[in-house]
């Protein structure tokens, strides 16, 4: 069991009860009036922290924001950086995974990352953040120097 479990109350249950719980909170509150899609993601930090975001979408379409990238910021702001699980909810008929452009936001962070994704109706997929982005650019990228 990870400290994050131990300190959720034990077990992985209870620690996706709790993403689970702020990702259909955020989910509520999401903005998409355009899409009407709309989507809540909780983020949990290796510390066992919760951050919540949801999409906000706008009239300029490139202006909206996704919930995953959204609960990313706030757990940035609040100086965590990180994570070990993200849980995604959506009112779609299946599981929904986050999109390719989250996805190369979250390995920034979390290359690592379990993805978790649940509809209102309760179903539910799991992919590893490799599974999701195989061959991903990372940071490592950058560094390679090229040969004359």
């Amino acid at each position: 069991m990870s400290e994050a479990e131990r300190r959720s109350g034990g077990g992985a249950r209870s620690s996706d009860d709790a993403l689970r719980e702020a990702a259909f909170a955020a989910m509520t509150n999401a903005y998409a009036p355009y899409s009407e899609f709309r989507v809540g993601a909780a983020l949990r930090s290796r510390r066992g922290d919760i951050f919540a975001g949801c999409n906000v979408e706008n009239a300029s379409y490139g202006g909206g924001i996704c919930a995953e990238r959204g609960a990313v910021m706030a757990a940035v702001a609040a100086g965590a950086r990180d994570f070990d699980r993200l849980l995604v909810a959506t009112e779609a008929s299946e599981p929904t995974p986050p999109c390719g452009l989250c996805r190369q936001f979250l390995v920034e962070f979390a290359p690592d990352l379990e993805v978790v994704s649940v509809t209102a109706r309760g179903d539910e997929a799991r992919w590893t953040l490799a599974e999701l982005l195989p061959a991903a650019f990372t940071p490592a990228a950058l560094r390679r120097a090229i040969a004359p």
